[in-house]
């Protein structure tokens, strides 16, 4: 409501000041919105960059507990010896160890 009586005002004094004076709300409007370093668009962008990272840490923080719960079950001797049975296939002295692939049903 201020802005149409802003405008008739200006009306009355004289047609080319309101005219200067709404190319100047314009253009400062553009330069604000797309044109200045800290615009509109250059801010959105850096949300939708914040979000994405926020994202990724939840994620990261996840793997970080999953790797700790495994760290913190080869602290015991007996999942230790476990883990290298499975995974690298160590022995003991004096022990066979025989490894049986199986033919994936995905291979065929």
């Amino acid at each position: 409501m201020a802005f149409k009586e802003f405008l008739k005002y200006l009306k009355k004094k004289n047609k080319s000041y309101a005219i200067t004076y709404l190319v100047i709300v314009i253009l400062f409007t553009i330069w604000i919105l797309f044109l200045d370093s800290n615009s509109w668009l250059t801010q959105r962008d850096l949300d939708l960059e914040i979000e994405k990272l926020e994202y990724q840490k939840e994620r990261l923080k996840t793997v970080i507990e999953e790797d700790q719960h495994s760290i913190n079950q080869l602290e015991n001797i007996d999942s230790l010896e476990r883990f290298a049975r499975e995974y690298y296939g160590h022995k003991k002295e004096n022990e066979t160890l025989f490894i049986i692939e199986t033919k994936d049903e995905s291979e065929d």
